[in-house]
């Protein structure tokens, strides 16, 4: 594999972060784990979403970091994204975990899609809100996107119909152009699997 200059990640973990990542590998049945694994799983107009998760295994493309204790673990299309992030823990009364303070602003390569993000981030997601949801932009293809829906819209029996009736009417105004909105979240399980473009067929 082609060798991958650290330097051009650097992403750096606080103390307490590398402190709590270590207690739970520690507190783990297993003692095998390859490192922690960072990685980019989305992203709206102002900032990246992120993953986070102990992995026994290494990919054979994988960037790795090494920190006190464990490896850090970033796939090729995370890491240009991640470059000089910073990945703390914090605690407070309201929320505790692990947050990643990332220099870079994501932003859609493509002008339409980016258009496209910004309505459903000013005119979309605050009309969703109000019932506890969002939708996120997931890609642009010829005549269809694909959305995401979560947060309280995630399994509500209403979501199919709040997204044929208000949020496809609401992009095919500004867009004509655009003639499907494909929502890859399944409703019934709760989940939300992302498609896989080569698999779509419906």
């Amino acid at each position: 594999m082609d060798s991958i200059d650290n330097r051009q990640v650097s992403v750096v973990l606080t103390e307490v972060a590398t402190a709590k990542v270590n207690a739970i590998i520690e507190q783990e049945e297993y003692d095998d784990i390859a490192g922690l694994r960072i990685s980019i799983t989305g992203k709206n107009a102002t900032e990246f979403e992120y993953g986070l998760g102990l992995e026994v295994d290494i990919r054979p493309d994988d960037m790795v970091v090494e920190a006190d204790g464990f490896n850090v673990l970033i796939d090729p299309k995370s890491f240009e994204n991640l470059a000089g992030s910073t990945l703390d823990y914090v605690e407070d009364l309201n929320a505790s975990g692990f947050r990643v303070d990332n220099p870079n602003q994501p932003a859609w390569e493509d002008p339409k899609a980016q258009e496209i993000q910004e309505l459903i981030d000013t005119q979309i997601n605050p009309s969703v809100a109000s019932h506890g949801g969002y939708i996120q932009l997931l890609d642009v293809q010829d005549n269809t996107i694909y959305v995401h829906m979560g947060g309280g819209c995630q399994g509500c029996g209403m979501a199919q119909a709040t997204l044929k009736q208000g949020i496809e009417s609401t992009i095919k105004d500004n867009f004509p152009e655009i003639q499907h909105v494909i929502d890859t979240t399944d409703h019934a399980a709760g989940t939300n699997p992302y498609y896989q473009a080569d698999q779509h067929t419906h």
